[in-house]
């Protein structure tokens, strides 16, 4: 299973066997059932989560009481609040599996602990972050320029695999939309 962390890895780093041996030692292989929460508002936000089987979220409850998806996590893509994480503060985010899964997880010491010995692999977290950085302002610029059915359009254009894999009701939430919505203009589609 640790293989598939290796084969991301190595699309951003060459590493030796010995080398991914040691590097590998700084995470705990985990497997969580669907809907675990590893994350709840208030705890101190205390691991990095990489997913190597399954589908992670994140989200926080508005004050209307709603959950607001802002992010999926799904094979080879990490997931925390980045945040909380980085100053050891406590979240006003829920990371949840939507998925059984499989997950390689560190802790904040452990991490940096693995960045010091490893330069290489602090050059692989900057890629990691540069990436989620653009795709973070892409998506804020899409809540602000299309319509909702234009935003629907483009996940489901761009990113079919989780229109198909990620239940409907967090496909609207993560929109913005009530799964009525959704539903509606799904309905409207097929006609």
């Amino acid at each position: 299973m640790e293989e598939l962390f290796r084969k991301h890895l190595e699309k951003f780093t060459a590493v030796t066997d010995s080398e991914f041996s040691e590097i590998v030692s700084f995470f705990k292989l985990v497997t969580v059932k669907k809907k675990e929460n590893l994350l709840i508002e208030g705890q101190i936000c205390k691991h990095h989560y990489f997913v190597l089987e399954g589908c992670l979220r994140k989200f926080f409850i508005n004050p209307k009481g709603v959950e607001q998806t802002t992010e999926f996590a799904i094979e080879n893509w990490w997931i925390t609040d980045n945040i909380a994480f980085e100053n050891k503060l406590p979240t006003e985010f829920y990371i949840q599996s939507v998925e059984k899964s499989t997950l390689l997880v560190i802790d904040s010491a452990s991490q940096e602990k693995l960045l010091n010995e490893f330069p290489k692999i602090e050059r692989y977290f900057r890629f990691i972050y540069q990436r989620a950085y653009a795709a973070s302002q892409m998506r804020i610029k899409f809540l602000y320029s299309f319509t909702k059915e234009e935003f629907y359009d483009h996940l489901n254009e761009r990113h079919p695999e989780f229109v198909q894999r990620i239940p409907q009701y967090l496909i609207a939430s993560f929109l913005g939309f009530t799964p009525e919505y959704l539903s509606e203009l799904r309905a409207k589609r097929r006609s």
